[in-house]
């Protein structure tokens, strides 16, 4: 399956609020999905010094699987296929690593 293809059909299980626009609830949820990622991490740290099991990570894989499912879906609310927004981002850290400023601080080094 490619990006696009993930993407489409990722948009018919979309189904927003109508009380708010549908960029502003997919934002929040890319920020709600991402702490859930970081939280269960945060415990694998704390219960399991850090050491993952398949549990974990099946779990892990679910909520990064919901983090894509918001960022395909504000993509495609703002006109963007989710292949362009990878190959962009690709693009633009080829570029830093490039000029060797991948570690670097700041949104345009």
């Amino acid at each position: 399956m490619t990006l696009d293809e993930y993407q489409k059909l990722a948009k018919g299980t979309a189904d927003f609020s109508e009380s708010i626009p549908a960029w502003v609830y997919l934002t929040l949820g890319i920020a709600g999905e991402s702490g859930e990622v970081a939280d269960k991490i945060k415990k694998i740290i704390r219960n399991q010094d850090g050491n993952f099991t398949d549990d974990n990570k099946e779990e892990i894989k679910k909520e990064l699987g919901d983090v894509m499912w918001y960022i395909s879906q504000l993509s495609e609310e703002l006109g963007f296929s989710l292949e362009d927004v990878a190959q962009t981002n690709l693009a633009k850290l080829a570029d830093r690593k490039n000029r060797g400023v991948i570690k670097s601080a700041g949104d345009n080094r």
